[in-house]
């Protein structure tokens, strides 16, 4: 059920993809626009970091539950307000609430599921994001064609079913003493998760590896502009991309999930690294696309694993704030990626793609540098253990 209410979620993702079409449409400049959709991903990489303390504050039903049903509120409430200054407040509050279900959500999937299934559980987890956020856009294209308010109304009904399905579907927190003990021996929420060096230096590996992912929306399409090739070339190798995941990434999981975590990580990282770099050869369309299967496989080697570590490997207590850790991570990186692209691109041209492969090595480095070896540390609640490792040792991430 958890699964279904992210697909709705998604299902209704029109905001990001249309914002600055509409905010053109009602008149503000796109310089405005543009900024609007920088403040909705600032609100963004806020609502994760909001998610991850909420979980361990109020649960993950009431954490869903409550930021689903401000979003609907939110979302319907933009095409009514026509101050600019007001229109940011609300975005960005909106860019916050939408996003507190994504470690609300993976922390219900890493509570319910034995760790030695987490992995695939997170990689079905991420098929209903990307299933959603693939046929998103094309469910707007034609509520656009309709009208701007239908698209947002539309979308504050799936925020607001997302809400129904989550708080019916969910058990209550049950908030346990012994849970709020474990939280404040490991310390005072992301106080705890910044003294982690290891983890940190994983975040700093997820950060580098979603700053090259994401390139695929910016250098990419100038890559194929500059190869003199049409808009349906790049809207094609993005398809590819799509296709591969969806398709593959279950498959992918079902063999990878019994790999050592972080050898799958930094296996696919390294593929990533490989796919993007055959970018920087004279383009021919053959080529693009066999460099974008490459880079697309990567994806799904290295992300289910990626994704279900930070709660296979918290701190008693502290899974939430682990989550959301990585997921502000990852989205700092994506949001900061394509203007440090964009520069690059600018001063050396295709050679941009080398550069980024080896970026997206040394995310590789970092990551496996970062995840610890389950062989190395004790399980949890042993005579020896200190506290500072969990279930992941049983999991061999």
């Amino acid at each position: 059920m958890v699964i279904l209410g992210i697909f709705v979620n998604r299902l209704g993702g029109f905001l990001h993809a249309f914002l600055v079409l509409f905010l053109v449409h009602d008149g503000y400049g796109s310089v405005q626009a543009g900024a609007a959709l920088g403040a909705n991903g600032v609100g963004s990489i806020a609502g994760v970091l909001l998610g991850g303390w909420l979980v361990g504050t109020v649960g993950a039903r009431s954490a869903i539950t409550w930021s689903m049903t401000l979003t609907a509120v939110l979302t319907a409430a933009v095409p009514m307000v026509h101050s600019y200054p007001l229109m940011l407040v609300v975005i960005t509050a909106l860019g916050a609430s939408s996003q507190v279900y994504r470690p609300a959500s993976a922390e219900v999937v890493s509570t319910g599921v034995p760790p030695q299934r987490q992995v695939m559980a997170f990689a079905m987890h991420r098929l209903a994001l990307n299933l959603g956020t693939t046929v998103a856009p094309l469910l707007g294209a034609v509520l656009v064609a309709v009208s701007y308010d239908l698209l947002f109304w539309v979308e504050a009904i799936a925020a607001l079913a997302c809400a129904v399905i989550s708080w019916r579907a969910l058990p209550s927190p049950g908030h346990r003493r012994g849970h709020t003990r474990s939280v404040r021996s490991g310390g005072a929420g992301y106080v705890a998760v910044l003294r982690d060096t290891r983890y940190l230096l994983f975040l700093l590996g997820m950060a580098l590896y979603a700053a090259v992912y994401i390139q695929y929306v910016s250098v990419l399409p100038l890559t194929v502009r500059d190869a003199e090739w049409s808009t349906y070339v790049y809207g094609g190798l993005i398809g590819v991309n799509g296709l591969v995941v969806i398709s593959c990434e279950l498959l992918v999981t079902r063999w990878t999930q019994h790999w050592p975590g972080r050898v799958a990580a930094v296996c696919g990282i390294a593929m990533v690294a490989g796919g993007v770099a055959m970018y920087a050869v004279p383009p021919h369309l053959a080529i693009f696309v066999m460099a974008t299967v490459i880079w697309s496989l990567g994806e799904t080697v290295c992300s289910p694993t990626m994704v279900a570590y930070p709660a296979l490997m918290a701190r008693p207590g502290m899974t939430g704030h682990y989550i959301g850790a990585s997921q502000a991570a990852f989205g700092m990186g994506t949001a900061l990626g394509p203007a440090l692209g964009v520069a690059m691109w600018s001063a050396w041209g295709d050679a941009v793609w080398l550069l980024l492969g080896a970026l997206a090595l040394v995310a590789a480095a970092a990551v496996g540098t970062g995840m610890r070896n389950g062989r190395e540390t004790t399980v949890v609640g042993g005579p020896e253990d200190d506290g500072t490792e969990s279930d992941a040792a049983k999991a061999g991430v």
